[in-house]
């Protein structure tokens, strides 16, 4: 009772936005006039109100008031819905002729600012409720010790989710199945489908992402199969993928050009030597290319390292693991700022106009490291290397060599568009993290 009273609440506070959207619009539309555009006749809300019902069904068909999506899982559903709206609003115009009415622009200025500004209205609004605990949807976790300490941790700093784990007085029950017999799993089920009207199976496979997969039902013998393919291997989401880095090779590329004059000048003050270090790199189809970074050491950097290590053994058991020296005696003071704010990658841009990577992908590997990709090289040599990638915005420094490889193979495997989009939109968050933090 308590969980449907919430529902229908966040319900009437997205038809309030609906609303109150629909007057933001008015306004931004009046407020342009221009002699290329026909006069607005200012539309009333119960004349769209309507179309004010058809997102809200939408949002409800894409089950956002009935289940606990994630903020970025949540968000591409409000988009897909405002997409969809925005094509069936244009076509319930013409077919009622009443297109002429409407002002396009305002349609296209309603439609833009909620897929822009709904996400963000709902994460405020659940940040807001779920700092009661009256709000939040008590669940219970069952599997072996360690999925359990997954799961319950994940409720715990995923906020969005308004879940906490319980082992009482729960309304929800999450069973990992990983580590358990099948006969275990059947129990569970068995039992706690009784108990509660939501129970979630997490899957045994974890590398594949089922959220987008396609399930077919044999009725006869009353068995699915999971139609597995690998994502970034298929010809249409590889044209898509160029696609979109094109796109944002159109968009950077004046800030690109802006950014390169003032890092030159700022490497060539600070110390001698040249703006670019480039470096071989492995490459889509094991095919070496020259890497670019912006220059972070100094020129005789491979001296001081032979120096440093000699008076620091310890920092070569800790390169062995995560390929990186806590204490780095070659870098330069720009270096380190270009480092920590991921700057020094930003040279990068050049291997994409060259067709050598793309924006997210994998790591850009060492040709020495090619050994240590073991029985994963093929599979992530099959794609470009990106700027930014999975593993960076899933721990970066703090993973190991093995646990980013098995990211890079996790984002091969399941790539779609929008998950290029969050990786991008998490680096943002990371850099400036990582900036505000020095």
């Amino acid at each position: 009772m308590k969980q449907k009273s919430l529902n229908l609440f966040l319900l009437l506070l997205d038809i309030l936005f609906l609303i109150m959207l629909f007057y933001m619009a008015s306004y931004i539309r009046c407020s342009i006039e221009s002699i290329t555009l026909p006069h607005f006749n200012e539309i009333h809300i119960k004349d769209f109100s309507f179309y004010i019902l058809i997102i809200t069904m939408l949002l409800y068909y894409e089950n956002i008031y009935t289940l606990k999506y994630d903020f970025w899982q949540e968000s591409l559903k409000i988009m897909k819905s405002f997409v969809l709206g925005f094509f069936l609003t244009l076509t319930m115009l013409a077919l009622t002729k009443t297109n002429l009415e409407y002002s396009r622009l305002f349609i296209v200025i309603y439609f833009t600012l909620g897929m822009l500004f709904m996400p963000i209205f709902k994460r405020y609004v659940k940040k807001l409720l779920y700092k009661f605990e009256f709000f939040k949807t008590k669940t219970l976790v069952i599997g072996v010790e360690d999925e359990v300490k997954i799961f319950a941790k994940e409720l715990k700093d995923n906020w969005y989710l308004g879940q906490v784990y319980s082992e009482t007085n729960y309304s929800s029950v999450i069973i990992v199945s990983k580590g358990l017999c099948t006969g275990q799993l059947n129990d569970y089920i068995s039992t706690y489908i009784q108990e509660t009207r939501e129970l979630f199976i997490v899957p045994y496979i974890t590398d594949i992402n089922f959220a987008h997969s396609n399930i077919l039902e044999y009725s006869n013998i009353r068995y699915n199969t999971i139609q597995v393919e690998n994502k970034l291997l298929i010809k249409k989401n590889i044209w898509l993928k160029n696609l979109f880095d094109k796109i944002m090779l159109i968009v950077l590329l004046p800030l690109f050009v802006i950014m390169h004059l003032i890092l030159s000048v700022l490497i060539k003050l600070d110390s001698s030597g040249p703006v670019f270090f480039k470096q071989a790199r492995l490459g889509k189809d094991d095919k070496d290319f020259v890497c670019y970074k912006y220059r972070t050491m100094y020129e005789n950097s491979e001296e001081l390292l032979e120096n440093y290590l000699k008076e620091n053994p310890d920092e070569r058991i800790y390169y062995d693991t995560y390929h990186k020296y806590k204490n780095d005696p070659r870098i330069t003071k720009i270096g380190a700022f270009l480092r920590s704010s991921s700057l020094d990658e930003f040279a990068q841009i050049i291997n994409i106009l060259k067709g050598e990577m793309s924006f997210v992908g994998p790591r850009p590997y060492m040709l020495k490291e090619s050994c240590k990709l073991g029985e994963n090289q093929e599979f992530i040599l099959k794609v470009k290397p990106g700027i930014t990638g999975l593993w960076q915005v899933s721990g970066r420094n703090e993973l190991t060599f093995k646990e980013r490889n098995d990211l890079e193979v996790w984002y091969i495997k399941n790539w779609s568009l929008w998950a290029d989009f969050v990786i991008l939109v998490k680096t943002i968050k990371v850099v400036l993290n990582k900036v505000g933090a020095k």
